[in-house]
């Protein structure tokens, strides 16, 4: 296998708590499990609460997003109906009070200190503490005890909380996704193609692989 092979990776814009990111990525791991060569996950967070952030990073529920009961019902369907498709576990459908950002700004530190393997295992069950085991992502004491599990002293998760510079570091990452027009997650990027939405394996292969 050559080094190319080895490095090669995907583009994976997503915020922790759009369920159908979560069901993009298990589409993801199907297609990746199927490959040859190995393909890492580049990660770039999104912030689907960008309309309602506040100066500080805090949400204000109060604000018109314009989705309403039959927006949210029909999401729910077209979770159920992917849940099924892909035989993902899920107790949530939606969650709309959780605030994924301190998870973020934890997930996208780790991913620039530590090694692939141990942001990874970060990732992945951030991903199933929320929407398998129903837990706040937002709240740093879950957030440490994910880390914890993953291999991560968990006060490094307080000590990135309270880092101003961790902050900045993703907000600026949203910015750079609304340049690079991504307007909706998930969306995966390869070789100046993508393609947006929790999509089947076969077309995950199509934009990688060509075929």
């Amino acid at each position: 296998m050559s080094d190319q092979q080895a490095n090669e990776r995907i583009v994976v814009y997503s915020d922790y708590v759009c369920p159908f990111c979560y069901l993009g990525r298990a589409s993801l791991d199907q297609y990746r499990a199927g490959r040859d060569a190995p393909l890492e996950i580049d990660w770039r967070p999104f912030d689907l609460r960008s309309q309602q952030r506040r100066e500080d990073g805090t949400i204000d529920h109060s604000v018109d997003t314009g989705k309403d009961e039959a927006y949210f019902e029909e999401a729910k369907q077209g979770v159920r109906r992917l849940q099924e498709k892909y035989d993902v576990e899920m107790d949530l459908e939606i969650a709309t009070d959780i605030d994924s950002l301190p998870a973020q700004v934890v997930s996208y530190a780790l991913k620039e200190r530590e090694n692939y393997e141990t942001w990874l295992a970060f990732d992945e069950a951030v991903f199933e503490a929320l929407w398998r085991d129903g837990r706040d992502i937002g709240d740093a004491d879950v957030l440490a005890d994910i880390a914890a599990d993953a291999g991560v002293d968990p006060e490094t998760v307080e000590e990135i909380l309270a880092d101003d510079g961790a902050r900045s570091a993703v907000r600026e990452q949203f910015r750079q996704a609304r340049q690079q027009g991504v307007t909706g997650v998930p969306t995966f990027a390869y070789d100046g193609y993508a393609a947006r939405g929790a999509v089947p394996p076969a077309q995950l292969e199509r934009l990688v692989d060509g075929v």
